[in-house]
């Protein structure tokens, strides 16, 4: 299975460590973007969209200064040259009203964050395995 680019939009530094440290276990080298506010990750989208530069995947939390994770979502799945990149929303939030406005804005999975840091990595090791080993991945 060839690497694949994944956009992580998320703000807390931990969990950025554990999720690369997470990646960095798995058996598949991937380039992984970093963004930690909903507004760049819009602009980042915005500026690499005919670039060849976009992710193969997109995980992003709800909760995001500048713009929240429902507004990027949005963003995405109204584009209609973005629409078909997978979005993963992985949060610390299981309120209902965001699980429903997730998928109602069209987000592939809603996954809430486990709290212990060995469940963590474990949920995102699974979470690779899935979406890189599994899943067939849309060319942008």
């Amino acid at each position: 299975m060839k690497p694949i680019h994944i956009l992580l939009v998320e703000d807390n530094q931990g969990d950025i460590l554990l999720t690369l440290d997470a990646f960095e276990e798995g058996k598949i080298t991937n380039q992984t973007t970093v963004i930690k506010d909903g507004k760049s990750a819009i602009d980042f989208l915005a500026d690499n969209l005919n670039s060849g530069k976009l992710p193969d995947l997109v995980m992003l939390d709800v909760n995001l200064p500048k713009k929240n994770g429902h507004e990027v979502l949005s963003y995405i799945k109204t584009s209609e040259h973005l629409k078909s990149l997978p979005v993963i929303m992985l949060t610390t939030s299981s309120s209902p009203r965001d699980i429903k406005l997730s998928y109602q804005n069209h987000a592939n999975c809603y996954i809430t964050k486990p709290v212990g840091a060995a469940d963590f990595m474990d949920a995102i090791n699974k979470i690779e395995d899935f979406w890189i080993n599994i899943v067939q991945l849309p060319k942008h």
